[in-house]
């Protein structure tokens, strides 16, 4: 996109209306990769470039917490190569982006079952959540071993467990009671995306923040997500502003 075209989509941005939550589905990798007669673990790499390009366009944006979803409990049943190689990867991002991190003022968070990583893997998420720890800016939160069904479970079992020990009475249990379980909590009042976006053209959650998109925008790009740009975000939010949200009720006149 020449520099005229990109000037145009960011005027026509609404800096008030901007989502403060937008949630990606980086999918099409693989696909990426074997279009160009590649092995797939060199989609993963290139998706890892633009990661890096989308962040920097989302924090200029002004968007708030920015959430990747990276890797589920369900991707352990790719091929070992793959997973082997999808492991080493934070490794190696967070070694070469934390210092742009802070330049640009975003702070890392993570969420999903880190201890069940590889312990390298460990060390370099570890690392990059306390070396961006007094960064005030966008959070960059990624889902790590995540799935959303294990985490609506664990927040059961921790309900339940209160109920058990009478520290809450069952008709004390609301809406925001389970969200407080739940791993997005620490992301406070910006926990739940405005704006859940999929690349690659699938069309489905698989797993995602089932809890968290009750109420969110949904938007399904058929870009693979190495070709995805800051440009495609701003166009993707540019549209979300097109949107009236209604939170189930009706639409003020």
């Amino acid at each position: 996109m020449d520099r005229e075209n990109k000037q145009q989509l960011v005027t026509k941005i609404d800096k008030d209306n901007v989502p403060n939550h937008v949630a990606i589905i980086m999918d099409g990798n693989g696909r990426w990769a074997q279009k160009r007669h590649l092995p797939r673990i060199a989609g993963h790499k290139e998706g890892m470039q633009t990661v890096k390009r989308v962040t920097i366009a989302a924090s200029d944006l002004g968007v708030k917490v920015l959430t990747l979803y990276a890797f589920s409990t369900e991707n352990w049943k790719r091929p070992d190569k793959e997973v082997s190689f999808l492991m080493k990867l934070p490794v190696t991002f967070f070694g070469d982006f934390v210092p742009d991190l802070i330049k640009n003022n975003v702070k890392v968070q993570v969420m999903g079952l880190i201890d069940q990583l590889p312990k390298a893997t460990q060390k370099a998420v570890a690392d990059a959540v306390a070396q961006t720890a007094n960064c005030t800016g966008m959070i960059l939160n990624f889902a790590l071993n995540y799935g959303s069904r294990m985490e609506i479970i664990d927040a059961v079992k921790q309900v339940a467990s209160m109920v058990k020990q009478d520290e809450l009475a069952i008709g004390d249990i609301d809406e925001t009671v389970f969200s407080d379980k739940l791993m997005s909590a620490p992301l406070g009042e910006y926990a739940d995306p405005d704006l859940l976006i999929r690349t690659s053209g699938e069309e489905r959650i698989s797993n995602f923040l089932l809890w968290q998109i009750a109420y969110s925008e949904l938007a399904f790009v058929d870009t693979y997500w190495p070709d995805f740009s800051g440009e495609t975000l701003q166009a993707e939010i540019i549209e979300y502003q097109g949107r009236h949200r209604r939170f189930g009720g009706l639409e003020t006149e």
